[in-house]
């Protein structure tokens, strides 16, 4: 039976494991605290017997400071698994600011304000031979999207002209992880949507599917934002995808922000 261990058990990792479970697999899910399920991420004994017998490895744990936790503990055990596949969900903040221009696997990393996180995926990439990272942009889907931003109050449109993201649903990401283990090589995939747009048009759409008004144009400073927003805010990239569709034969089921707002209505 295909044994997947994924190291960090967040929004993704977690549905992704509800996917995999679905589809037959044996899944073992490490976390800070452990429960029937999930072992516990300081139990090593047992999370290096896990690394030991899973046949492929997930990590979705991001830096914590200057280090990734998982490689400063457990590096060195998953270099010598038997696992045929092995994977790393990173981030599309490692190409920093890109003015508005596309990047795609091929443009610089490490030059923007998530240098940690630059050195982490350079550093797994470097640990197995068949390593796939996936770097990812801003993720949505259900209770976790802009149209829960706006049912709480909390959604912002900004007066930044010009200002482009790209995201990706939640379920697309699961779908790309698990394209690549059917198809293609190792490497990187950016695994975001067709249409990188303004944060505006996403809160506007939001808005009009649950029929509430617009909130009102602000400046990053009238809006308050906390430091993590305002270095989302600060980063100005479109992100290619056509390496993973090229390769993996995936394609977004949810191809722009509002086939995917809808399906979380």
């Amino acid at each position: 039976m295909a044994h997947m261990l994924v190291l960090g058990m967040g929004y993704t990792a977690s549905r992704m494991a509800k996917r995999l479970r679905s589809g037959g697999w044996q899944v073992t899910g490490v976390r800070r605290s452990a429960d029937a399920d999930v072992l516990a991420f300081d139990d090593e004994r047992a999370v290096c017997a896990a690394i030991a017998s899973a046949t492929h490895i997930l990590s979705s744990v991001p830096p914590e400071g200057d280090a990734d936790p998982v490689l400063t503990r457990y590096g060195a055990a998953i270099a010598a698994a038997p696992a045929l596949w092995t994977g790393y969900l990173s981030s599309t903040g490692v190409y920093g600011d890109a003015a508005g221009a596309w990047v795609d696997e091929a443009s610089p990393i490490g030059l923007g304000r998530r240098t940690a996180r630059a050195a982490a995926d350079a550093d797994w990439g470097a640990l197995r031979a068949e390593m796939r990272r996936f770097r990812l942009p801003g993720i949505y889907g259900p209770g976790r999207s802009a149209l829960d931003r706006v049912r709480e109050g909390k959604a912002h449109r900004i007066a930044l002209a010009g200002q482009l993201f790209s995201r990706a649903h939640v379920d697309d990401i699961v779908a790309g992880v698990i394209a690549s283990i059917r198809a293609g090589p190792p490497g990187v995939y950016n695994l975001a949507d067709d249409l990188p747009c303004a944060q505006n048009d996403v809160i506007e759409a939001a808005c009009d599917l649950l029929g509430r008004p617009w909130p009102p144009l602000q400046t990053v400073e009238e809006a308050a934002l906390s430091p993590m927003a305002r270095g989302f805010y600060a980063e100005n990239r479109r992100v290619a995808n056509g390496r993973a569709k090229r390769l993996l034969g995936w394609s977004p089921r949810y191809p722009t922000y509002r086939e995917g707002l809808r399906a979380c209505l």
